[in-house]
């Protein structure tokens, strides 16, 4: 039987995606060696990087059936993975959002995963792996759909006012997202009172991200040595995220180390912070230090990242 270009073309997909779903581990309804099929690393991925999404949501997203999506919430809810309540303008709806426990398991989900693309990659020369992630990106920009414009954002200096903001929303964020204690909202205060008190504005620096002259998040650059700066403290609102305040934001902060003069920075987070940490990968931060602490009524993995300017 001989095949037309469109039928050559179908089979040549079909056959790509049996070939990288077998590549990545995706066998028998499990990624890799988690407990979590497809479909269910999927719906907590996007819990963990989207805010307050309903369930509805998910399922268009994803393509997912309404019944198969219902049994993945339902086990997720039974695992203490998720929190729903319904919503207000449709009670049969629910909108669902990770528990701290959740975010534990996403991130060691994430980084599974990620260390077995690792070994994956080492094993391809690095002419090999540019032509691999090049032809990744050319696959993704073909098939994206395109998307509506999103809200526009401005990104002003500090001013009166802006470190009780900080304080407050990094205090309410935390204790929502991860269950941390008041102890981390006394630390941003310290922070943000030795930031005013000894501010150097030929060293230092805030940044705030406005939308519609509302404050949705915030940047610190604080000196460190004369020739290392610190980024610290940053932090985007729920209903801003997704817009790029954060990359923005971080963006901003390594160009202004630039201008000060300094030739390296540095930053400590947690490794339970996923979408921060994929924005400083980004940014050229590379991982550095890792280390165990228990802090803010929370056992944590502290992680100290650098990069050169």
């Amino acid at each position: 039987m001989s095949f037309n270009g469109t039928d050559h073309q179908i089979a040549a997909v079909r056959a790509f995606n049996r070939f990288y779903t077998r590549k990545l581990g995706v066998l028998d309804q499990h990624l890799g060696q988690s407990p979590f099929s497809l479909s269910e690393a999927r719906v907590l991925y996007e819990l963990a990087h989207r805010d307050e999404l309903s369930a509805k949501e998910i399922g268009n997203e994803l393509g997912l059936d309404p019944g198969y999506l219902s049994r993945i919430v339902q086990s997720f809810d039974e695992k203490g993975l998720i929190t729903r309540k319904p919503l207000p303008a449709d009670r049969r709806q629910y909108q669902l959002s990770l528990t701290a426990k959740g975010r534990q398991t996403f991130a060691q989900l994430n980084l599974g995963s990620q260390n077995e693309v690792a070994a994956m990659l080492a094993q391809l020369s690095a002419g090999d792996a540019a032509r691999l992630t090049q032809a990744m990106a050319t696959i993704e920009a073909v098939l994206e759909q395109r998307r509506s414009q999103p809200a526009s954002f401005m990104l002003r200096s500090h001013s009166v006012g802006d470190m009780g903001w900080v304080i407050s929303s990094q205090g309410a964020a935390y204790a929502a997202d991860y269950g941390w204690d008041i102890s981390y909202e006394a630390l941003v205060a310290e922070i943000c009172a030795q930031f005013i008190r000894n501010y150097d504005p030929a060293r230092e620096h805030c940044w705030m991200a406005e939308v519609g002259g509302e404050p949705v998040g915030s940047i610190f650059l604080v000196k460190a040595t004369d020739e290392i700066a610190k980024l610290r403290l940053l932090q985007v609102e729920k209903k801003a995220r997704g817009l790029g305040v954060g990359r923005a934001l971080v963006e901003q902060c390594i160009q202004g180390a630039r201008e000060r003069g300094y030739r390296r920075m540095t930053l400590w987070t947690q490794s339970i912070l996923v979408a921060a940490r994929g924005i400083y990968q980004s940014a050229g931060f590379k991982l550095v230090k890792e280390e165990k602490h228990h802090s803010f009524g929370a056992d944590l993995v502290g992680e100290t990242w650098e990069r050169d300017l």
